[in-house]
């Protein structure tokens, strides 16, 4: 009987994690959020795909009946209650947890706040315009942001939730971008230089959620990068140290 794994998050990394794993001896299930997630990952034979939000009780009952060698956490570094609650469902049916962890930036031109609140704050002090990266989730945060539909153009995932998110809260559709990324550079600068940022708010994605670009497009023209900091330093391991521990676990 082969052994089975399950993966949890919609990244990048975790895409490129699934294909690695399609070359294992394995049965892989893997969870997203929404069918949106499901759709970008590629068909595998021995991979069974999940779009469902799953709370603690879901979590316990799937690892009760399929028993996973290990559980892969490859969701967003800002996914905390996600990830806390996956840990707990581990930890409650003695299933081997494993985190795959983004590494943060190392530090840069940007300002950096502690949270949503404190960036809505930093915002009310300044003038000019503001483009938002930090997705759909965290858009009834901003409503605070004085003369907001004016100042702020945004962009979200291409779901037809997180438009209608965005214009019920007020935000102007022509200020609205619907794209799937990461994005390169000097496509974030024209999207930045499009609606005259003076300010880029987003999130320490890492280099995988296209952070790099985002500070480097910030400066070229000439906008302030605010960086909504992580919670807490995560531990775990990076892509290569998970990819190399599965396959001497595995293989």
């Amino acid at each position: 009987m082969r052994p089975v794994l399950w993966l949890i998050g919609g990244t990048s990394e975790g895409r490129a994690l699934i294909k690695e794993l399609a070359e294992f001896p394995i049965d892989l299930y893997v969870s997203v959020a929404t069918e949106y997630g499901a759709s970008l990952i590629e068909p595998q034979t021995n991979v069974t795909v999940m779009a469902e939000r799953m709370d603690l009780a879901a979590m316990r009952s799937f690892l009760k009946e399929h028993k996973p060698l290990y559980t892969i956490d490859a969701t967003h570094p800002y996914a905390t209650i996600v990830t806390a609650t996956v840990q707990e469902a581990c930890k409650a049916e003695a299933c081997q947890y494993l985190r795959l962890v983004r590494p943060a930036a190392e530090g840069g031109d940007y300002i950096t706040v502690a949270d949503f609140h404190e960036a809505v704050e930093l915002l009310n002090s300044v003038e000019g315009n503001i483009f938002l990266t930090t997705g759909s989730k965290n858009l009834p945060d901003f409503v605070g942001v004085t003369n907001y539909a004016e100042r702020i153009a945004l962009r979200v995932l291409p779901m037809e939730s997180s438009l209608k998110m965005a214009t019920s809260l007020g935000y102007k559709n022509a200020n609205i971008v619907c794209m799937q990324g990461p994005f390169a550079q000097d496509l974030d600068i024209a999207t930045f230089k499009k609606v005259n940022s003076k300010y880029v708010v987003t999130k320490d994605s890492g280099k995988a959620g296209g952070f790099d670009e985002k500070v480097a497009a910030a400066k070229a023209v000439g906008a302030k990068l605010i960086v909504i900091g992580r919670a807490s330093e995560e531990r775990g391991g990076d892509y290569a140290e998970i990819v190399a521990f599965l396959k001497k676990a595995l293989l």
